[in-house]
């Protein structure tokens, strides 16, 4: 959906996109990639469809999913 802006479910072109918010410190739409809750956030951006719900998740900035590739990554 971020990139075809159409739902691939129902076909909608009413799409919203969810920013994470800077200011709060744990939320179920983030990555941390150290111990350290407020260093290694990584805000994990919500895309939902207003026709039926369906709902993306993508990590929008390329630094970030370096962060988490050498935080999770295969050794």
């Amino acid at each position: 959906m971020k990139n075809s802006h159409t739902c691939p479910k129902c076909g909608s072109r009413d799409i919203v996109r969810i920013p994470d918010h800077p200011s709060r410190y744990a939320s179920g739409s983030n990555i941390y990639t150290t111990r350290y809750t407020l260093l290694g956030k990584v805000p994990v951006i919500r895309y939902v469809s207003c026709g039926c719900g369906y709902v993306e998740n993508w990590v929008e900035s390329p630094m970030e999913l370096v962060q988490i590739h050498q935080t999770y990554g295969a050794p």
